[in-house]
C-alpha cells in the first residue's frame, strides 16, 4: 500500500507564493538544499494549474520577476521532470507535453483511493492547493509536511494555504532547522468533526 505525503513550501503566514519572490523566497541554504535532493523516489500528484506552472518551467519559461533561473531552481525543475507524475485534469488535453507526466480525468479522491490501495512507494502532492485540500477532507493524507521560510508575505503574499481547510488535529512526527532559519514540521493529519470542546484532540 502507499503511502500519502502532503508537502508543502511556505512563508510564515500560510502562503505559497509571493509576487515577486524567487522560488524558496530566495532563502534555501545548503542544508536545506542538501535535504531536498536526498527526498526518496517518489510519485507526485498535481493539478491543472500547477501542471501548467510546472511544465512551463520545465519549457524555460521563467517566473515573473527574475531574468533567469538560479542554478538550484534549474536543478529542482530538472528532477521534477524526470519523476513520474499524475496530473488530475478535465481540461488538460493528451498527450501531457511533460516528460514522465499521466493524465487522469477520473475523480482525484477516488483515484488517489485505488492508487494507495493498489500501489507501493511514496505519493506526494505538488502544489495544487484543491486537490491537497480534497484529499485531506477525505481522510486520505498519511502525513503533512509544512517547510516555513522565515518571511511574512502580508503585502505580495499568494495562494493562501489554509482557506477553506476542515478542523484537523496534528500529531507531531518529525521537525528540524535547516541552516538555522528553515524549519521543517511533519505531522499525520486526523480531521474533526468538530472542535474537541476543551480535551485534547
Amino acid at each position: 500500500m502507499s503511502e500519502l505525503l502532503v508537502d508543502f513550501i511556505t512563508s510564515l503566514d500560510g502562503n505559497a507564493s509571493g509576487e515577486g519572490w524567487p522560488g524558496w523566497w530566495g532563502l534555501e541554504g545548503p542544508e536545506y538544499l542538501a535535504w531536498d535532493g536526498k527526498q526518496p523516489e517518489v510519485t507526485y500528484l498535481m493539478g491543472a494549474n500547477t501542471y501548467r506552472q510546472m511544465s512551463g518551467f520545465a519549457a524555460g519559461v521563467v517566473p515573473n520577476g527574475q531574468d533567469e533561473f538560479r542554478p538550484e531552481e534549474e536543478a529542482s525543475v530538472d528532477e521534477l521532470t524526470q519523476a513520474s507524475k499524475v496530473v488530475f485534469s478535465s481540461s488538460l488535453e493528451e498527450p501531457l507535453t511533460w516528460a514522465n507526466s499521466t493524465l487522469v480525468r477520473d475523480d482525484a479522491v477516488e483515484a488517489v483511493r485505488a492508487m494507495k490501495e493498489n500501489g507501493s512507494g511514496l505519493l506526494s502532492t505538488i502544489g495544487s492547493l484543491s486537490l491537497c485540500r480534497s484529499l485531506l477532507r477525505a481522510g486520505l493524507v498519511d502525513r503533512f509536511r509544512v517547510v516555513i521560510f522565515p518571511v511574512i508575505t502580508g503585502a505580495t503574499g499568494a495562494e493562501r494555504i489554509y482557506d477553506g481547510y476542515p478542523d484537523v488535529a496534528l500529531e507531531m512526527l518529525e521537525h528540524r532547522t535547516f541552516d538555522g532559519r528553515i524549519q521543517l514540521v511533519e505531522y499525520k493529519p486526523r480531521v474533526l468533526e468538530h472542535p474537541p470542546l476543551g480535551a485534547l484532540a
